[in-house]
């Protein structure tokens, strides 16, 4: 169980919402390969292998992101919740004892637009923090240009490739 998560959920602050405005979320932890995790990340990478067709998304060249890196002890994986509906998801991964890795950034394609990735990111980043966590790293493709947007508005900044994605153009760090 991560600290700080009480009875599994993170529930974060809310102000009062539209359904066009802020959408109120909690964030649970869960498991990228079963349940709501599994369904949500499946759909990120089917929307990954239509953007950047022909990739082998399984590839000995793609960085691994599965059960084994996004689970405790080092690793965790959260599912954001509208009402009763799952609608986002995202894991931290461990590069080592002091830097870890945002993997599996989803957001369903209904709730694009409205604030929620920014919400996502900041509860993964709660997350590494209570993980012990200093450091988070991430990358982003050429056809994901809002993430990178978004990632630079929230304080990554630029730095070289450190986990040899074969599709990434942008890999970014920001301090806890």
């Amino acid at each position: 169980m991560l600290v700080g998560f009480e009875k599994g959920a993170l529930a974060l602050p809310t102000v009062a919402a539209t359904p066009t405005d802020r959408p109120q979320l909690r964030f649970v932890p869960a498991q990228v390969d079963a349940g709501p995790g599994a369904t949500l990340a499946q759909a990120m990478r089917e929307e990954i292998a239509v953007l950047y067709d022909g990739l082998e998304l399984d590839g000995d060249s793609m960085p691994k992101a599965g059960p084994a890196e996004l689970s405790p002890p080092g690793g965790a994986f959260l599912v954001g919740w509208r009402g009763d509906q799952p609608v986002c998801c995202g894991g931290v991964k461990c590069l080592n004892e002091r830097v870890c890795e945002i993997k599996k950034m989803y957001v369903g394609p209904a709730l694009r637009g409205k604030g929620i990735a920014r919400r996502l990111l900041r509860a993964l980043e709660d997350c590494a923090r209570e993980l012990g966590y200093e450091r988070a790293r991430l990358d982003t493709g050429p056809k994901q240009l809002s993430a990178r947007g978004l990632y630079e508005s929230e304080g990554y900044v630029e730095i070289e490739n450190f986990n040899d994605n074969p599709v990434a153009v942008f890999w970014g760090e920001k301090p806890l």
